[in-house]
């Protein structure tokens, strides 16, 4: 019916809008994991655990802080995989309308 093809490609528009900020999320993590690291890395610190003074073990703070980026990072990146066959399992359908509806959802997601 027209209103199902009407309500198929406004999700369609909405999946792709959301893809691309799910993308532009993944690069600000990105930034922000990069910002974390120490600026400068000893060969003390890239030492293996067992290698290292005892008082040299705990993680600090930066380190903590880069792994949450990371984890987040890893989330975001299965959350645009997913997205991103999701809408091309729907542009595969080879309708026009649900085509343009990506198209159209990628270019205001950008």
């Amino acid at each position: 019916s027209r209103t199902g093809m009407v309500l198929s490609v406004l999700v369609i528009l909405l999946l792709s809008v959301l893809y691309e900020a799910v993308k532009m999320g993944k690069a600000v993590l990105l930034r922000r994991a990069l910002l974390a690291l120490p600026r400068s890395l000893s060969h003390e610190m890239l030492a293996e655990p067992e290698e290292r003074e005892p008082e040299d073990r705990d993680t600090g703070p930066a380190q903590d802080r880069w792994f949450r980026y990371h984890v987040g990072q890893t989330l975001f990146h299965v959350v645009q995989v997913v997205l991103g066959y999701m809408v091309m399992q729907a542009v595969m359908s080879y309708n026009a309308w649900i085509f343009l509806g990506a198209i159209v959802g990628s270019t205001l997601g950008y």
